[in-house]
C-alpha cells in the first residue's frame, strides 16, 4: 500500500469516526425534496382530494432515540438497499395513516379528525403497505442523482423495537415530512444509517450542477397555463413629441394637431408603458394592423437620441 493510499485510508477512518454532519451534505436536502414531490405526484393518481407533502427537516441521531419518539404511534416499513448493503426505515405516524384513509376513501374534510389509540386495522395496514411501496419508488427515483439502487420493501412493523436495521445506538440520518390534506395531516419519516451514506459523502457534500430544489411539476404547468391566459393590454404609439404646458392650456374643441408621421413611419408597440417592438402600420379588410419588424432595444434607442440631439 502506498503512502498516499495510507493517508487516504486514515482520513476516511477519521471522518467515519467523527460522524456525518447534515449541514455539510446539501445534496440530501435536494434528494428529500424530490422524494416529497414524487410522493405527492403518485398520490394524485389515487385520490380526488389534493394532498401536499413537504420536507420538514433533516437531522442526525441514534436510531434507537429516533424510533423511541414514534413508539406506539406509528407503523414502520423496512427496506433493503442492495447496492448499499444496508437497510433503511420509512415510517408513518398515526395521524398520517388516519388522514390518508380519509383522502383515499373520498372524505371531504367536513368530519372532525379521527383520533383513536387503538391498534391499526387490517385496512389501515394494507393502505400503509401500499404507501410503503410508493415510498420505495420515490426513494429510488430521488437517490438516482447519486446512487442507482432499488429499495426493496421487506416487512412492516407496528412496534418500533422490532424495526431493527442495526444496533440501536448506531448513528443515522432522519428526514421528516409533513402531509397536509383535508385540513389535517401527519408525519412521514425516513431513517438511513450513517454507514449507508458514508461512502457517498463526497457526492452528497456538493450540489450536482443543474440540480435545484425539486418543484411540483403540476404546479409549474398550472402557472404556465394561467400566465398564457392572462390579458395584456397593448398600446400602439404612432408619434410622440414634447409640447409646452401653455400650448395644452390653449387647446380648443375641434382643433387639429398636425403629426409629422407618415404611412412609412414605424409604430412603437407598448405594454404597461414598456416599449416592446417597432412595427409597421398597415390596413387590411377595413382594420388597422401592425406587423412586428424589430425588438425594441433601449440601449440602441438611447444612443440614437443622443446622436440626434
Amino acid at each position: 500500500m502506498s503512502e498516499a493510499q495510507k493517508g487516504t485510508d486514515i482520513r476516511d477512518m477519521l471522518l467515519d469516526a467523527a460522524g456525518l454532519s447534515v449541514d455539510k451534505l446539501p445534496m440530501l436536502q435536494i434528494i428529500f425534496d424530490r422524494m416529497a414531490t414524487f410522493c405527492a405526484d403518485s398520490l394524485r393518481t389515487l385520490a380526488a382530494s389534493q394532498a401536499y407533502y413537504s420536507l420538514s427537516h433533516v437531522e442526525s441521531g441514534r436510531i434507537g432515540d429516533i424510533l423511541e419518539m414514534y413508539e406506539a404511534n406509528a407503523v414502520a416499513g423496512i427496506f433493503h438497499a442492495p447496492a448499499w448493503d444496508n437497510h433503511i426505515i420509512v415510517g408513518f405516524d398515526r395521524d398520517f395513516i388516519f388522514s390518508m384513509v380519509e383522502v383515499l376513501f373520498g372524505a371531504d374534510g367536513s368530519e372532525p379528525p379521527f383520533d383513536d389509540e387503538r391498534n391499526f386495522s387490517t385496512i389501515e395496514n394494507r393502505i400503509a403497505q401500499m404507501l410503503f411501496e410508493q415510498a420505495g419508488k420515490a426513494l429510488q427515483a430521488s437517490f438516482a442523482l447519486v446512487s442507482d439502487t432499488p429499495f426493496k420493501f421487506e416487512r412492516q412493523e407496528t412496534r418500533m423495537d422490532f424495526a431493527v436495521i442495526g444496533r440501536r445506538n448506531n448513528m443515522a440520518v432522519a428526514a421528516k415530512f409533513l402531509l397536509q390534506a383535508l385540513g389535517r395531516g401527519g408525519e412521514m419519516f425516513v431513517i438511513i444509517p450513517q454507514s449507508a451514506l458514508t461512502p457517498m459523502r463526497q457526492v452528497l457534500s456538493r450540489v450536482i450542477s443543474g440540480e435545484s430544489n425539486a418543484g411540483d411539476p403540476n404546479w409549474s404547468r398550472q402557472i404556465r397555463t394561467e400566465v398564457k391566459k392572462a390579458s395584456v393590454p397593448l398600446r400602439a404609439v404612432l408619434e410622440e413629441r414634447s409640447i409646452m404646458l401653455d400650448e395644452v392650456a390653449h387647446f380648443k374643441v375641434g382643433q387639429i394637431l398636425e403629426l409629422q408621421a407618415t404611412p412609412a413611419s414605424r409604430v412603437k408597440l407598448e405594454a404597461n408603458e414598456q416599449p416592446l417592438f417597432w412595427c409597421q402600420l398597415g390596413q387590411t379588410e377595413g382594420s388597422y394592423k401592425l406587423r412586428v419588424e424589430e425588438v425594441f432595444d433601449p440601449e440602441k434607442e438611447f444612443i440614437n437620441d443622443l446622436l440626434s440631439n
